[in-house]
């Protein structure tokens, strides 16, 4: 599946993936379209089979803080709304720690990976804990069951912290195990929050969220409680695109490793859409930055294949993915100097053709301009072809110059005024871009 990975309609942020079995679930907050707060007062969950990542099923709601048309609350004690859910198996079963904004967060218990959860209990801390645990909040916790049995809570928005949690009932913490700064605030550290642990061979990581928060960064150890040090950057969702605030963590499935993150929609920070990306663990522990891509779990894109264009993974110039229902996506707000750009396509190995077709579905926006098809780079890279773009919705027919080979695909638009009126034309909408197809 191509990034978003889930499906238009679903709107999960902050993943942490867990494989259970032989299926991955992706445990995370849960957004609306166009919200204006962060998540709401429901988690689901997601899952696929390990061996087939582009056919994933929802497995409905699984823990509430209100009561909707189908659902009791599952938390007698708030009604606020839930953000950044872990979930880990011991002993067979399956436990979720969740955080509840301004509230106690707490620890719930199902027998299966997809839930329900059954709540087990707020959070116990021993008397005298530092203030930070007394709260009982554990903001955006991360767990760790260790090959040992012993479990580890990660939490922290501003600061970071950790403490450890007794295995027999996974609710309570173990007096004296609370330390702080697991993560420092300075640099290169710059901890700001979203911690997320992982265990991989004999090393710890630390997946967290910096300062100008639109990277996932990593920190590594060779002890659960640190220290820990700095590795840098796994990916940021702020490049070419329009950033905020990140969260997810590793996970290998089927012998693959990979980052999963979120990224913006609807011109806002608060409607966040689940994203993957393939990474590689050297052998020093290290993990090269990834760039954000369309490809998801894709290894390359069919440019034969209509592409929707929520698929983009650059917009630059003001453009931003907006929903208009549960089905239909559009790239709107386009001007002249918006680029839109996709990551990668496998366009085959044809030498016979010298051009090809290219269709786009545009809704009109009472303006002209054209859009021009740019390979590789939108500055320096080959130009293929153009369209012109006219006032009315439109399917664009233009023949192109034919291409092989694996490439990134950028349209470039650019208003058709000019002369001395033109000026008066600058920063009005072009048009609103809904999908594309290659065809010869």
């Amino acid at each position: 599946m191509p990034n978003p990975y889930l499906p238009n309609w679903e709107y999960i942020p902050d993943g942490e993936p867990r494989v259970f079995g032989d299926r991955v679930y992706v445990y995370g907050s849960h957004d609306l379209a166009g919200s204006d707060r962060f998540c709401d007062y429901t988690l689901k969950v997601w899952s696929a089979d390990i061996h087939d990542l582009n056919n994933w099923t929802c497995h409905g709601d699984s823990f509430h803080t209100r009561a909707d048309r189908d659902h009791d609350s599952d938390t007698p004690w708030t009604d606020r709304e839930l953000y950044a859910p872990d979930v880990v198996e011991k002993d067979g079963k399956y436990y979720l720690y969740a955080y509840i904004v301004g509230s106690e967060g707490c620890v719930a218990v199902s027998d299966r990976p997809e839930g329900p959860f059954k709540l087990i209990s707020t959070y116990r801390v021993p008397e005298g804990a530092a203030p930070i645990l007394e709260e009982r909040q554990f903001i955006d916790p991360g767990v760790l069951v260790d090959d040992d049995g012993r479990v580890y809570i990660y939490c922290g928005y501003l600061s970071s912290y950790m403490a450890e949690i007794r295995p027999e009932n996974m609710a309570e913490v173990i007096p004296g195990s609370f330390r702080p700064d697991i993560l420092p605030v300075e640099e290169p550290f710059g901890f700001f929050e979203a911690c997320s642990p992982r265990k991989v061979g004999e090393t710890y990581y630390l997946i967290y969220s910096p300062k100008m928060g639109s990277r996932l960064d990593y920190a590594t150890s060779d002890s659960p409680v640190g220290p820990f040090t700095y590795r840098g950057t796994i990916v940021d969702n702020g490049v070419d695109y329009p950033g905020g605030n990140n969260h997810g963590s590793i996970c290998e499935i089927d012998g693959q490793w990979y980052i999963f993150y979120h990224r913006m929609t609807n011109n806002t920070v608060m409607s966040r859409r689940g994203c993957v990306e393939r990474i590689e663990i050297l052998p020093d522990g290290s993990i090269p930055q990834v760039e954000m891509t369309s490809l998801g779990f894709d290894q390359s894109l069919s440019p034969y294949r209509f592409t929707p264009a929520d698929l983009a993974c650059v917009l630059t110039g003001g453009c931003f993915i907006t929903e208009k229902n549960a089905i239909d996506r559009a790239v709107v707000q386009i001007t002249s100097g918006c680029v839109i750009g996709f990551k990668y396509y496998d366009f085959g190995v044809d030498y016979s053709s010298k051009t090809m077709d290219f269709t786009a579905k545009l809704r009109g926006c009472g303006n002209k301009g054209n859009l021009k098809l740019v390979l590789d780079d939108p500055e320096c890279g080959e130009v293929i072809g153009s369209c012109s773009i006219g006032p009315d919705d439109a399917v664009l027919h233009a023949a192109v110059k034919a291409v092989t080979g694996r490439h990134s695909l950028f349209f470039v638009f650019e208003d058709g005024y000019s002369g001395y009126f033109g000026q008066f034309f600058e920063g009005r909408t072009l048009c609103e871009l809904e999908g594309f197809v290659f065809h010869k």
